[in-house]
C-alpha cells in the first residue's frame, strides 16, 4: 500500500463521566493529574492501548494488522516470525535462541516484514531490539497526553461485597467478625471517580515517517475511526462513561506540512456554555456550577485566514 503523502495534526476531545480515565498505580490507582493545576492527564500511552484494542477487535486476525504490543504477548517470539520468514532453512530460527540480522541489508528486510504485518508498528513505532533483534523503528503517529479543560474533583467511593473469597473468610462472616475492613459482614473497598471530564489530547502524524513504516491512507482511516469509537469498545466499572466528542483534524497540502502544529491547535478554543455563548475558562468561572455534561462546553474553531495549504476537517 502506499504511503500517505500529506502530513496531519488532530485534537482529540473526549469526556468521562462518573469514572477513572486512566488510573495512577503510585497513587492507589487515582485519576492522574497535574499537581499544581488540578487538572486531570491520561498518558499517551493509555490512549494507544484503546486504538491497539479497536483494531483488534476490528481487523483482527487480517493479514498486515496484527498487533504487536498485546497483553501476555512474547515480543521476541513475534520477531522470530521476521527471521523464519527471512531464513526458511536455517534451524536457529525455529529455536529458542538469540537472534541478530546479518547485514544491513537483512536489518531493513526483517524491519520490513515487522511494519507490513503488525499495524501499531508501522503506526506507532516499535524498539525490537530485545534478545531477538528485529530493530528500531519510529513511528509516524505520536500522541500527547491528554489534558482536562478544567481541574477535576476525584471522588473516592467505598464499595462493598457480599461474598466471601474463602472458606476461612465464610466462616468469619457467619460468626460475625466485626474487624475494621468489614461492616455487618460486608467485605469493603473503595474506586476512585471523575464526576465528569473534558480531555484534549494532540496527535501528530508524519507522511516522512509514514514512507519508512508504509503507513497508509487505509491505516489512516482506520486511525481516524479507531479514535472515534474506541471507548464503545473499553467498558468497564472503572472507567465509567467515556465518549469521544471531537474529532478535529489539521490536514496539511504537503509531507513537510504548511503551519506550526501549534497555530494550529490555537485556533480551537474551548470555554464554558454561558447563554448559549462561550465564556473562557478562568477565575470568573467561580460563579458557575460544576459542569457535568459537555453541552455545558462550547467548542470554536477559527477557520479564517487559515494557513495557505491548511484544511480542517471534522471527524465529529
Amino acid at each position: 500500500m502506499t504511503p500517505i503523502s500529506n502530513r496531519y495534526d488532530f485534537a482529540l476531545l473526549f469526556e468521562v463521566v462518573n469514572g477513572n480515565p486512566n488510573g495512577d498505580p503510585d497513587a492507589g490507582n487515582l485519576p492522574r493529574l497535574d499537581p499544581e493545576t488540578n487538572r486531570g492527564l491520561v498518558t499517551d500511552v493509555s490512549l494507544k492501548r484503546k486504538i491497539r484494542n479497536y483494531v483488534d477487535l476490528a481487523r483482527g486476525g487480517q493479514d498486515g494488522f496484527h498487533i504487536y504490543v498485546q497483553e501476555g504477548a512474547i515480543l521476541n517470539e513475534k520477531h522470530r516470525e521476521a527471521y523464519k520468514a527471512l531464513r526458511p532453512d536455517d534451524p536457529k530460527a525455529a529455536k529458542d535462541a538469540k537472534l541478530n540480522p546479518k547485514d544491513d541489508e537483512e536489518a531493513k528486510k526483517l524491519t520490513g516484514f515487522m511494519c507490513r504485518n503488525f499495524f501499531d508498528v508501522r503506526t506507532f513505532g516499535a524498539v525490537m531490539s530485545t534478545g531477538i533483534n528485529a530493530g528500531q523503528v519510529k513511528g509516524p503517529v505520536q500522541m500527547s497526553f491528554a489534558r482536562s479543560v478544567e481541574a477535576i474533583m476525584p471522588l473516592e467511593i467505598s464499595i462493598t461485597r457480599m461474598a466471601a473469597t474463602n472458606e476461612a473468610e465464610k466462616k468469619q462472616k457467619a460468626e460475625g467478625d466485626d474487624s475494621s475492613d468489614r461492616v455487618d459482614n460486608r467485605t469493603m473497598g473503595r474506586k476512585h471517580i471523575v464526576p465528569y471530564g473534558l480531555y484534549v489530547a494532540h496527535g501528530f502524524i508524519s507522511a516522512k515517517f509514514a514512507e519508512k513504516t508504509g503507513f497508509s491512507q487505509d491505516d489512516l482511516e482506520l486511525l481516524f475511526e479507531a479514535l472515534g469509537t474506541m471507548f464503545e469498545h473499553d467498558r468497564s466499572a472503572a472507567r465509567g462513561e467515556m465518549a469521544t466528542r471531537k474529532l478535529i483534524v489539521f490536514r496539511h497540502e504537503n509531507a513537510l506540512g504548511n503551519a506550526p502544529a501549534h497555530t494550529l491547535f490555537e485556533r480551537i478554543r474551548i470555554g464554558r456554555n454561558v447563554d448559549g455563548a462561550l465564556r473562557e475558562i478562568d477565575a470568573r468561572l467561580d460563579n458557575l456550577p460544576p459542569a457535568r455534561a459537555f453541552s455545558d462546553y462550547v467548542v470554536e474553531i477559527d477557520r479564517e485566514n487559515l494557513p495557505e495549504g491548511v484544511e480542517i476537517i471534522e471527524k465529529l
